[in-house]
């Protein structure tokens, strides 16, 4: 009997797989794909303008980014990139522009790093967890500052973040200048002291064929992602979250409170934001100088934007901007203008949002046609006049 009815069982599993995806549901996947391939044809285009070839530039960039030491740095990146951006991405699912991640994670790299080199007497693990705190605890103030202007006096918190910024590049130069730098040897830099190698966080050898090894604390990145997905669809408070975002009103009429939850989601992204430098910091400089990556916080809206806010999206944004960092420079040496990087994924991010705001309209029109057929159909209530 199970033979002759798992046919239909398995074929009635399929249809319902295929009902739940609807045209504008496809079309939501394939929206990122298309703008990419766009901004692909578009990049061309400027290629050959400047006379440069599309396909021998590409081709170039396929062959040294798939090589094992360049995919060791794809992945680093990614992991930077990946952090900043989820940090963003939660305060987009609220409705805030939390556009100062940027200073948020400089603060709290050079806070962190000055903990780690303070020398402790702590266990070297202890240390390595303080260190992440201290990182965490620093991102999440500096947000708060945002969040409580925002919630208690209505300043903006996209204004409130860019002047946030500026007064973090000045205070982090300050305090590497005045407060925690010291002169590192063989060079003109500035950092701080090293944090101790027992405090240092491993790389993993996940790339075969290279001895470069992919920062330790990917595994923190993804253990983030994971948390982003529990916490803003398995709670209460994920849910509280998202519909304060969606309609304030409607928040408050359910007993939120807006205010709180303004705060409480500036803290949470700051959180975020102050772990985006970790894994270079203990991974790789394990100071704070003058030539820590700088800029993450900005490339992390470009992620968040092209990832749609879902942790598995920014995944996969994330590392293709980490490939297409790191498979540039080899352009240079084929007199190719690095720039050209830069182009395509600006115009992959304005394609994204054209193609999902036409997406979303499509589902507009989409769901008025079938509300007007449903009433169409129905039947007339009985005594209606003829």
């Amino acid at each position: 009997m199970s033979e002759k009815t798992s046919p239909v069982v398995k074929d009635t599993f399929v249809n319902r797989l295929l009902g739940r995806v609807t045209l504008s549901g496809w079309l939501a996947l394939a929206a990122p794909l298309l703008a990419i391939v766009f901004a692909a044809l578009v990049t061309g285009i400027v290629l050959a303008v400047t006379g440069n070839p599309p396909l021998e530039t590409l081709e170039l960039m396929v062959e040294y980014g798939t090589q094992p030491r360049t995919m060791v740095l794809t992945l680093n990146s990614a992991t930077l990139y990946y952090i900043s951006a989820l940090a963003v991405a939660l305060g987009f699912r609220m409705n805030l522009f939390n556009i100062g991640v940027d200073g948020q994670y400089r603060v709290a790299a050079i806070i962190a790093a000055a903990v780690g080199g303070a020398g402790l007497p702590l266990p070297g693990w202890l240390q390595a967890l303080v260190i992440l705190a201290a990182a965490m605890a620093t991102g999440a103030l500096w947000a708060a500052i945002a969040g409580l202007l925002k919630a208690y006096r209505g300043v903006s918190e996209v204004v409130s973040t860019i002047m946030l910024n500026y007064i973090a590049t000045s205070l982090v130069a300050y305090l590497l200048v005045n407060v925690f730098g010291v002169a590192v040897a063989g060079s003109n830099n500035i950092g701080t002291k090293p944090i101790p190698e027992e405090s240092r966080i491993p790389g993993l050898a996940l790339i075969p064929g290279t001895e470069s090894k992919v920062f330790g604390l990917i595994i923190l990145a993804a253990l983030l992602g994971i948390a982003f997905h529990v916490l803003l669809n398995r709670t209460r408070f994920g849910f509280d979250l998202r519909t304060t975002g969606l309609n304030q009103e409607a928040a408050v009429a359910g007993g939120v409170n807006v205010k709180r939850m303004v705060v409480i989601a500036m803290v949470i992204s700051g959180g975020i934001a102050g772990l985006a430098g970790m894994p270079q910091l203990m991974g790789s400089s394990y100071s704070y100088s003058l030539d820590f990556p700088a800029g993450l916080g900005f490339t992390g809206i470009a992620i968040a934007l092209l990832g749609r806010n879902n942790p598995v999206g920014i995944a996969f944004a994330a590392i293709l901007w980490g490939f297409l960092y790191n498979s540039a420079q080899i352009l240079d040496l084929h007199d190719v203008p690095t720039e050209i990087v830069e182009i395509m994924q600006g115009i992959t991010v304005l394609s994204v949002v054209i193609a999902y705001e036409l997406v979303h309209r499509y589902r507009i029109a989409a769901e008025q046609r079938k509300v007007s057929k449903e009433l169409a159909a129905a039947p007339a209530p009985e005594g209606a006049s003829k």
